[in-house]
């Protein structure tokens, strides 16, 4: 997609998640790319940095909050949204380490407006809490 906003990488261990996401998310004029669980992802930011990664917590193998410190550990430019429907809210939950919280099942209105605003302000600081604890994995 030459003329995409933004590149995404939505990381999911559901498969009907990754699907719906990504055709609404390509339907809006986004270049989606996805995967399965944390170590796949990885894979696929060394073929290509997205712009913004979206990855649920509970997967697999590599979780999401292994994967999105370390993410930001390494590429502390890229914007990161923590996805799960054990959390409640859009507070960001203790111990995540994301710019951003969107609580899986709800209306899907508060996530495209977080990917449009993170994109906007694509290239600033992310702006994270110092007094975050960043757990970082291996």
């Amino acid at each position: 997609m030459p003329n995409a906003k933004a590149t995404l990488l939505i990381v999911d261990d559901e498969a009907s998640i990754r699907c719906l996401l990504s055709r609404i998310f390509e339907d809006r004029g986004y270049s989606v790319r996805s995967a399965e669980d944390g170590f796949t992802a990885l894979l696929e930011i060394r073929e290509e940095i997205p712009d913004i990664i979206l990855s649920d917590l509970n997967m697999p193998g590599m979780s999401g909050f292994e994967l999105l410190s370390l993410v930001n550990l390494r590429l502390p430019a890229v914007p990161l949204i923590a996805m799960s429907s054990a959390f409640a809210g859009n507070t960001i939950p203790p111990g995540v380490v994301a710019d951003a919280f969107y609580e899986k099942g709800t209306s899907l209105n508060p996530l495209l407006g977080m990917v449009d605003v993170l994109v906007c302000h694509k290239g600033q600081p992310p702006s994270q809490s110092p007094n975050v604890l960043e757990p970082v994995w291996i």
